[in-house]
């Protein structure tokens, strides 16, 4: 029986396959590398000394997704491939109805032909919009205000009904929050083709050298020091999420949502001062303009994981600077 992981060669499907391996599970991993390398699935086997069966696939492709099935005994899928930037979100709308939602269609169709019935979806805080109070529960209101979110919001509305209409479904909903950091080996961590759309690698980038100076979007939030506020959470605890998902799903069916966050709120500042302490390095910064529908503050309540899942996570901000670093630096 195998765990098959769409978008596995990307930055959290990378740090679950080390995860899943390490604990002896057979992996099989479907991606299209639109915005992931092979080198991440290389690395993976490095760090584990196991290896790993991948597939060069679109979600979109029923056939090809079929065929991976079939040849494949897979029991249940954790779901990461997904276009992922909210910007672009915004200038592409079509791709990314077309890639996240369509996509997610195809791959419950060849799901449910094969009978396998058990789902893990990475969905974002991004379908909380702009959250009434602070901390954010999982039984908020859901109401994105982003192309990117929408699509989220959107699949996580499809997986219900499908639950709603077979009862022998089991579907996780994980919420995450903001991942950074890094594999402790430095081998794999953040690493988007092209312009990255976080906060972390920029400051890699600036720190590196290969960037002047970071735009910090917003000064005057009201916030302690005026900048935007998000609950980061290191991305092998993130990792580990999926893993307690995957124990909860084994012989239960349903819909569980789960915030993946740590319950603490970091602001721009915060992580610029803890990476130039932590690596003894001097990052350049500017004020810019906020970005359009950004929000100000926003930070898990995660005690549902730790209650349903026993989750809780353990890497610190200085973790997260610390290992976002060493992996920059061991892929200059």
């Amino acid at each position: 029986m195998s765990v098959l992981l769409t978008g596995g060669a990307g930055y959290i499907g990378s740090h679950t396959a080390v995860e899943l391996l390490n604990l002896d599970k057979e992996i099989v991993i479907v991606d299209n590398f639109s915005n992931s390398k092979m080198s991440s699935i290389e690395n993976v086997k490095k760090i584990t000394g196991k290896d790993v069966k991948v597939y060069n696939a679109d979600i979109r492709d029923k056939e090809g997704i079929d065929k991976i099935f079939k040849e494949n005994n897979v029991e249940e899928v954790i779901h990461f491939a997904g276009l992922k930037a909210v910007g672009e979100s915004t200038e592409k709308p079509l791709e990314y109805y077309d890639n996240n939602v369509n996509g997610t269609i195809c791959l419950l169709e060849v799901m449910k032909e094969n009978n396998v019935k058990k789902i893990i979806f990475s969905s974002s805080a991004t379908v909380y919009g702009i959250s009434e109070k602070l901390p954010i529960t999982e039984n908020m209101k859901v109401s994105a205000f982003n192309v990117y979110g929408r699509t989220k919001e959107m699949i996580e509305y499809i997986l219900k009904d499908l639950y709603e209409s077979d009862k022998t479904w089991s579907v996780v909903l994980l919420r995450y929050f903001n991942p950074i950091g890094a594999h402790e080996s430095g081998l794999i961590g953040e690493n988007p083709n092209g312009i990255p759309n976080n906060l972390m690698p920029y400051i890699n980038k600036v720190a590196a050298g290969k960037l002047e100076c970071l735009s910090v979007f917003g000064n005057d939030y009201d916030t302690p020091d005026g900048t935007g506020i998000r609950d980061y959470i290191h991305v092998v605890d993130l990792a580990l999420g999926h893993v307690k998902s995957l124990e909860k799903i084994k012989n239960t069916s349903g819909v569980f949502i789960y915030n993946l966050g740590t319950g603490v709120g970091y602001s721009v500042l915060d992580i610029i001062n803890a990476f130039e302490k932590v690596n003894n390095l001097k990052i350049n910064y500017k004020i810019v303009s906020r970005r359009p529908g950004d929000i100000a503050v926003c930070y898990a309540d995660a005690t549902k994981a730790r209650t349903e899942l026993g989750w809780v996570t353990t890497k610190t901000l200085e973790d997260m600077c610390k290992d976002s670093w060493r992996f920059e630096q061991n892929n200059n």
